[in-house]
């Protein structure tokens, strides 16, 4: 369920209070599941242009992660990424996510 009626993003003075709201705009497995593969095909195509030097990868790495993460938004969530309201914290929590998926401490 979405939170983000209830709760305005730009009321959060840390990453930390923001985390919280950030997990539960993502409750839905299938959209967590599209921001892992979004991001773990951004991590390749970061790795393809440190191995080659091809900056067009750097464009293919964020159409992946943004394209993945929005089609799961707006797909399967139907709610607003936070990357609209609050870009840096919310990219902070795909990664902090990312991790948490690795780790077990979110379903995968």
């Amino acid at each position: 369920m979405s939170t983000q009626g209830a709760v305005d993003p730009h009321s959060f003075h840390s990453f930390g209070e923001f985390y919280p709201f950030y997990l539960g705009e993502h409750s839905n497995r299938t959209c967590r599941r599209l921001h892992f593969v979004g991001s773990t095909l951004a991590l390749v195509c970061f790795a393809v242009v440190l191995t080659t030097g091809s900056l067009q990868f750097l464009i293919y790495g964020l159409l992946c992660g943004y394209g993945f993460a929005w089609l799961g938004h707006f797909g399967f969530e139907k709610n607003k990424p936070a990357s609209f309201k609050r870009p840096l914290y919310s990219f902070m929590g795909d990664w902090a996510m990312y991790r948490d998926i690795w780790l077990g401490r979110i379903p995968f």
